[in-house]
């Protein structure tokens, strides 16, 4: 059996994809990635064959600097960091204004390319990234089955009366002005339009016989994939989604660290802290989070990751700071997590029990963060508004949950434990 795995050209996109397809792996199967060559070393370590797919004009191995990037999207990196900045509104309006080139960059041309690929393999089980939405243009336009992965939070497939960019609920420590919300709403809307006359106009061309949709956005696959803890979605999104199946997680086995044992090993609480392959930009709030950290006394390992230490300050000599560390394993021992709200970071905290400080900046981050608050595993905080004490409060806070959370916590990492996200997708493409 061939299984191919369709990616973007980020660690962000590709890691968990590449997690699940280890149930493939661990059986026997061969295993085959289409993605682009910053993520190539990726690949190798999970001992998978390549082929190259550049899906988009961005990539990013691990850690993004908007300087080795090409020009165009080196200054579009630049123009989202100073936009998080300036808070949650201008963010997304940023986010949409930017949606046509970010998400369908040569449509037909990589449309055409995904189909070459498949024609060449005839994999047996596809596995494709929803973002990529050329690649599925091409293996929808060619009649070829799939398993389509939501790997953000899942209202990145709108459902209902939603629009694509706009989030369907926020945590209650943003209250954004009506009027700056319509506002977003209304250009969300035209950027939904033009994108799917766009993807008409690329799916007719690949297919004649294209018969054009009302929303691109809310396209989906035959099977969709939710990389997301079925305990975070609420009765009214249920009702409305597709053909699915809850994944949980996606938590991938890592290369052993020996410094990280190490550290591990004086078995001492901590407070994990990962702001991403994006937003580790952001020094000004790690700096407060490491005050925050300093000031209740905790320990810390930190992933400062395109942030300089020094701007953390004084940082104690038991912490763990790296600009990258094995986020799986730290969360299997953490006792809680300070994250920006990216799905990796919130699914594989949930599946492994740990209670969140979540500070949200942008796109889907915003409705998990609401998912998250509202049952109860994690405080949400403006992370530019929110101060030491504010952060200090919020840590003492995850650090010591109720009964009711911590057994709910541990009855999702149990759940997760006995059936991992990788056996759930090898069972609903064998289905």
């Amino acid at each position: 059996m061939t299984l191919l795995v369709i990616s973007p050209d980020y660690a962000s996109h590709l890691l968990p994809l590449a997690t699940l397809a280890t149930a493939w792996r661990d059986r026997g199967e061969r295993v085959v990635v289409a993605s682009g060559p910053a993520t190539a070393g990726i690949v190798d370590v999970f001992g998978f064959e390549r082929r190259d797919l550049r899906l988009g004009r961005g990539s990013n191995p691990g850690v993004i600097a908007a300087g080795e990037q090409p020009p165009d999207e080196g200054d579009s990196l630049r123009g989202f960091f100073r936009a998080t900045a300036e808070g949650a509104l201008a963010t997304l309006r940023y986010q949409a204004q930017e949606r046509l080139t970010d998400l369908m960059w040569d449509p037909v041309g990589r449309a055409s390319a995904t189909a070459r690929i498949v024609e060449e393999l005839a994999p047996d089980q596809v596995l494709v990234d929803h973002l990529a939405f050329s690649a599925r243009l091409g293996l929808l336009s060619a009649g070829t089955a799939h398993g389509d992965v939501v790997l953000g939070h899942p209202s990145a497939l709108p459902v209902g009366s939603e629009v694509y960019g706009v989030p369907p609920a926020w945590p209650s420590a943003f209250a954004p002005d009506p009027s700056g919300l319509e506002a977003l709403q209304e250009l969300c809307r035209t950027v939904s339009d033009r994108f799917t006359d766009e993807w008409n106009r690329a799916a007719g061309e690949l297919d004649p016989g294209h018969r054009p949709v009302a929303d691109a956005f809310a396209e989906h696959g035959p099977l969709v994939l939710y990389n997301y803890p079925s305990e975070l979605v609420g009765d009214d999104r249920r009702r409305l989604l597709p053909p699915h199946r809850f994944l949980g997680s996606a938590r991938r086995s890592e290369e052993e660290d020996p410094e990280v044992e190490a550290w591990l090993s004086r078995g001492r609480p901590f407070v994990y802290v990962s702001f991403g392959s994006f937003l580790s930009v952001r020094g000004d709030v790690l700096a407060r989070v490491a005050a925050a950290l300093r000031a209740i006394g905790a320990t810390a390992a930190v992933a400062v990751g395109s942030t300089d230490a020094a701007e953390l300050g004084d940082l104690p000599s038991d912490w763990l700071v790296r600009g990258y560390l094995p986020q799986v394993r730290l969360l299997a021992a953490a006792a809680g997590a300070v994250t920006h709200g990216g799905n990796n970071s919130v699914t594989e905290a949930i599946g492994s029990g740990v209670p969140l400080v979540v500070l949200p900046f942008s796109t889907d981050q915003f409705a998990g963060a609401a998912a998250v608050e509202a049952a109860g595993f994690g405080t949400v905080l403006d992370p530019n508004a929110a101060s030491v004490a504010d952060l200090a409060s919020a840590l003492r806070s995850v650090l010591d949950p109720s009964a009711d959370v911590r057994g709910r916590l541990d009855a999702i990492a149990a759940a997760q434990a006995a059936r991992p996200g990788p056996e759930v997708a090898f069972d609903a493409l064998a289905d």
